[in-house]
């Protein structure tokens, strides 16, 4: 396994790959659900590449950049284990150099939801994964379904900007009480911990009444809002059910299915989680 942190360490490395090419972007304190999205790349593609960068565009004024989790070391022996062929670990300069002033916005998908309560995060995203894109020029990336809006959102930009890359996304990484695996887990004190798995057990409800025929999205939203309030470690930001493709609010859930997610803090940790309803999560 090689790791590179410069453009041209990238460029030079990618040039010696023949066959396919598959890249899995992280910001790093890889987790199981990581690791699944390698082995997936592995599966598909004759060389992985992995990509650890802490991408600071997007994050707000008050979020938690300088506290995010990072473990380098334990990183790149949980990637050489998993047999990948290339890591890049870019640092802020290499990809904001000074004088930056290129930004990459995809607009009406990433307005609700994730959007309208992290504004500019989303500005950051696809302007990073565009440069991962560039930088590695992979034949398929690897995303996770636990960011549902993320791949909604890069789905849009690939098709928008003709990347000839191929998003393949894969199923939400749970622990075995259910709760999805994230880096910002290890916030949690055992307490929270416990509290957290409300997210997927109110999840469960409302899927248990959508496959029992209620198809009234504000019932199904009032499912996880009533259970998410009355856990008193958790304070519900918002729940939310749209179309999967178009993120638009719905009335009902038709054929197309729906995407049932949701915000929730669990003290001060902010935790993410959804099910996809009519389809494969």
């Amino acid at each position: 396994m090689q790791t590179v942190t410069t453009l041209p360490e990238l460029w030079a490395n990618r040039k010696a790959f023949s066959g396919t090419v598959g890249l899995v972007p992280t910001m790093g304190f890889l987790h199981a659900g990581h690791l699944s999205l390698v082995r997936q790349a592995k599966a598909e593609c004759d060389h992985v590449v992995v990509s650890i960068f802490v991408n600071p565009t997007q994050f707000g004024p008050s979020e938690d950049l300088d506290a995010y989790p990072r473990d380098l070391p334990h990183d790149l022996a949980l990637l050489e284990e998993a047999g990948v062929d290339l890591v890049w670990t870019p640092t802020p300069e290499v990809m904001y150099p000074q004088g930056f002033q290129t930004w990459v916005e995809v607009e009406e998908v990433t307005r609700p939801l994730e959007g309208g309560m992290r504004p500019g995060h989303f500005r950051g995203v696809t302007t990073i994964v565009a440069k991962l894109f560039t930088g590695v020029q992979p034949d398929k990336a690897f995303f996770g379904q636990k960011d549902a809006q993320q791949v909604v959102v890069i789905k849009q930009m690939t098709r928008d900007l003709n990347f000839p890359i191929k998003i393949v996304v894969c199923p939400i990484r749970r622990e075995p009480d259910g709760l999805a695996m994230s880096s910002r887990n290890t916030y949690l004190d055992p307490a929270q911990r416990e509290a957290a798995t409300v997210l997927s057990r109110s999840l469960i409800a409302a899927r248990t009444a959508f496959e029992s025929g209620e198809r009234d999205a504000d019932k199904l939203c009032a499912i996880v809002a009533e259970m998410i309030t009355a856990e008193p470690l958790a304070e519900l930001q918002y729940v939310s059910c749209a179309h999967p493709q178009t993120l638009t609010e719905l009335e009902t859930v038709d054929e197309d299915g729906a995407l049932l997610s949701m915000a929730v803090y669990v003290g001060k940790t902010r935790l993410i989680d959804n099910f996809l309803l009519g389809g494969t999560e």
